[in-house]
Order: structure tokens, then C-alpha cells, then sequence
């Protein structure tokens, strides 16, 4: 029989599998509470875990306890009134020390049940009800990626790293420092050999059978110095640093006229979160720029651009005159990345939606790396959606859905995560 131990490290006083039953249990308490942190995070914080309260009455188990029926003795210490079988009248009620006045309800109230979710499960918990594919939702959520690099070499390491010419460097370097003096030697007893010989002295005379003696001595020494020996042998030596990344600005232009209500905003939120969170993968510096309009645009901070209802109609062409004013001015360098995120209902005054066809197509798409549009709406289609989808014939890096529930929102994500042609 097979038994698998859980070894996982966990920290201090907990307990993987009990953290996931109580998930399990109280799924619709944390999803609520997930929710109401969502409408109240900025775009930039959402990364992080959260403090969940849940109220006791929801957290309440069954448990057995001791009846009290029959015959029960209790001896209570320091009792010097009372004896066994005697009879006391029982106290009045309301003898309290006790001050101030009681209330009038018939509850008991308890402190709610916190606990805090890491920043893993809430994310999981955020991606749940958008219906994310478990690959994209695995990319959102992981980490910074790194890569391996060069750095140096080692005296150890598997075959596969071995360098060949800093080997092969090594193990000549040895074996000149190594028969160096036998080679000086080498050449001194070959020339006196040569002389000798030169001079007419005999081959069997003591001073030439001594010299051949030497030389081929000398001669065996230096072959038998290994070619590489494992003191040689270097290993490429590779480390895991962080991928070196630029810096990358984020627009969110979005809709805020009377059409766009409370719903929709909430819809557009977690757009405009999942563009971040994706752009967050790929870049460590990340500035996001607001900009709202109705018949006129402003830059504003995320409070205003979030909870801020204006009356009235709706000009778009103001908030793209804005963008490319706000590129221009600040980000017009080759240094940033600029992505483009707007989000309406599709309301627009008729002649200034070929207007803001013009505007796409000439000026702004070829100064940013990417340009999504999503239109929240359950109704037809309006004619900014079709000026707009004539965009996507001239720039592949324009994408554009229809958003009626927020589980619509992958669509545009979809074609932002798939591979792009060479």
C-alpha cells in the first residue's frame, strides 16, 4: 500500500487542507466580501491580498454537548453557609452591579469572523465570474519571470556545460607550467648531445650514453603529461536574473454621461484591472492615466474617474484630442509604451464619430503599441461601433467586443494574450 504524506511548508499554525475546506464552505461570504473590495481598491493596488470578515452566525458548526439531566453532587470551594440538603430561595433578577441601561433586544451580538486571503485566492476569487481560461488566469497571477545568463564558469557541472576552448585553454596553460623546466633541459642536453657528436667523440663514450640517457628521460617525462586532465575542465556557470523590462503607460478613457450607469462603471473597472494586470506581466513601471468626458474631456484622478455621473450628451472626439495632446506632451519619447483602454456605452452625437474614426486611424494608433475598445451595452450596436470597425482594417493592433455581463470581458483579453504572426 501506497501512502502519500503532505509536506508542503505552511506557515505558522496553519494548515493547507483545512484553508481550502473553509474556502469551500464559505465560497458565497468571501465572494461577497471579494466584491465590495474590488469597488473600493484603486487599479494599482488590486495585486493584493485582503482582510475578509464573515459574521459568526454564518460560521456556526454543530457540536455535542453533555446533558444535564439526572442526579448531579458539586462540591464548591470556600462554602461555609451551606450544607448538603439544605434550601436557599434564589436570587432576585436585576442584582447586577452593573451601570447604565440594558437594551432592548433579544440578540446577542458577536464579533464578526476575519480572517485575510493571500494574494493567490484573491485573485482566483477576482477571475472567477469572468470566466478566464485557467491558463490566463495561471499568467495574471504569477510572479516576476526570469531568465538565465552567462556568469562566468564553474570547476563543476554537468557534461552538457562544459566550455570547450576555456577547457582546452586551462589544460595547454598546465602543461607548460608544468614541463616547462624539463623542456629548458630538453634543449640544453640536446645541444651538448649535438656538439659531441659534432666534435668527433665516440657513440659509446660515458659523456654521450649519460646525454642520451637524459634526453630520452626528459622525453618520457613530457609525454606523460596528461593533454586535459579534470582539473582543466570549466563549466559554463548560468544564473536566473529578472527580464529587463521598459517602462509602459496605461490610458483608461471611459464614458461618464448619463447613460452610463453604476453597472456599467463596475463592468469597466474590472477591464480597465485585467488591461493592468496584463501590462503588469510585462513592465515594472506602469503609469495609468485617467481621462473622462461627456461633451467635453478631462484628465482626472481614479476617485473622480470612477464615482463621478455627469448629464448631458457625449462628444468622444474630446477625450481622443486629449490623448494625443497628454502622448505628445509626456510620452512622445521612445522610452514609453503607450496602451489605450476606453470603455462606453456606444452613445456618441453622430457627425463626431467619423470624426474619431479619423483620429484613430491617423494620429493616435501609430503612437501606441495598443488600442482596446469595449462597449457596454445590451442593446444594438451604435455608430461609434461602426466608425470604429473600419479601425481594425487599417491597424492589427486595435481590438474591439461588446460587453453585456462581465463574464464577456475575455473576448478582448483573448486576442491581447493569443501569439501574434511574424
Amino acid at each position: 500500500m501506497t501512502y502519500l504524506i503532505d509536506r508542503r511548508l505552511q506557515g505558522k499554525n496553519k494548515s493547507a487542507i483545512n484553508r481550502e475546506r473553509f474556502l469551500r464552505r464559505y465560497k458565497s461570504q468571501i465572494k461577497d466580501a471579494v466584491g465590495r473590495a474590488i469597488k473600493g481598491r484603486s487599479i494599482t493596488d488590486i495585486e493584493n491580498g485582503e482582510k475578509v470578515s464573515i459574521p459568526v452566525k454564518d460560521v456556526n458548526e454543530p457540536n455535542f454537548g453533555h446533558a444535564h439531566g439526572g442526579v448531579w453532587e458539586t462540591v464548591n470551594p470556600g462554602n461555609k453557609e451551606y450544607q448538603k440538603g439544605d434550601q436557599f430561595n434564589r436570587p432576585r433578577s436585576g442584582g447586577g452591579n452593573g451601570r447604565g441601561k440594558a437594551g432592548n433586544s433579544d440578540q446577542t451580538n458577536e464579533d464578526d469572523f476575519i480572517f485575510e486571503l493571500s494574494r493567490e485566492e484573491f485573485m482566483n476569487y477576482f477571475f472567477e465570474d469572468l470566466e478566464l481560461p485557467n491558463m490566463v488566469k495561471t499568467q495574471l497571477t504569477q510572479t516576476t519571470e526570469f531568465k538565465n545568463q552567462r556568469a562566468g564558469y564553474n570547476m563543476s557541472g554537468t557534461p552538457s556545460n562544459i566550455h570547450v576552448l576555456r577547457s582546452l585553454r586551462g589544460a595547454l596553460g598546465r602543461r607548460i607550467a608544468v614541463g616547462g623546466s624539463s623542456r629548458k633541459q630538453l634543449t640544453v642536453a640536446e645541444h651538448e648531445l649535438v656538439k659531441l657528436l659534432e666534435e668527433g667523440v665516440a657513440l659509446d663514450d660515458p659523456r654521450v650514453v649519460e646525454l642520451k640517457r637524459l634526453v630520452h628521460h626528459l622525453h618520457t617525462k613530457l609525454i606523460a603529461i596528461p593533454f586535459i586532465d579534470p582539473f582543466d575542465l570549466r563549466y559554463s556557470n548560468r544564473i536566473k536574473v529578472p527580464k529587463p523590462s521598459t517602462q509602459a503607460v496605461m490610458f483608461c478613457i471611459m464614458d461618464v454621461s448619463g447613460s452610463m450607469d453604476e453597472s456599467r462603471k463596475d463592468t469597466a473597472k474590472r477591464f480597465f484591472i485585467l488591461l493592468y494586470l496584463f501590462l503588469k506581466r510585462a513592465y515594472d513601471k506602469i503609469e495609468v492615466v485617467f481621462i473622462r468626458h461627456h461633451t467635453a474631456a478631462a484628465e482626472v484622478d481614479e476617485n473622480e474617474f470612477f464615482h463621478s455621473r455627469e448629464s448631458g450628451g457625449t462628444v468622444v472626439s474630446s477625450a481622443l484630442h486629449l490623448l494625443q495632446k497628454i502622448i505628445g506632451e509626456r510620452y512622445g519619447s521612445g522610452e514609453w509604451n503607450s496602451y489605450v483602454a476606453q470603455a462606453s456605452d456606444g452613445d456618441n452625437w453622430d457627425n463626431d464619430s467619423v470624426l474619431c474614426k479619423q483620429l484613430l486611424i491617423n494620429t493616435i494608433m501609430p503612437a501606441v503599441q495598443y488600442y482596446t475598445y469595449v462597449e457596454i451595452t445590451d442593446g444594438p450596436q451604435q455608430n461609434l461601433w461602426e466608425q470604429y470597425a473600419e479601425v481594425g482594417d487599417h491597424h492589427p493592433n486595435f481590438a474591439m467586443q461588446k460587453i453585456v455581463t462581465p463574464a464577456d470581458i475575455y473576448p478582448v483579453f483573448r486576442e491581447l494574450f493569443k501569439k501574434q504572426p511574424k
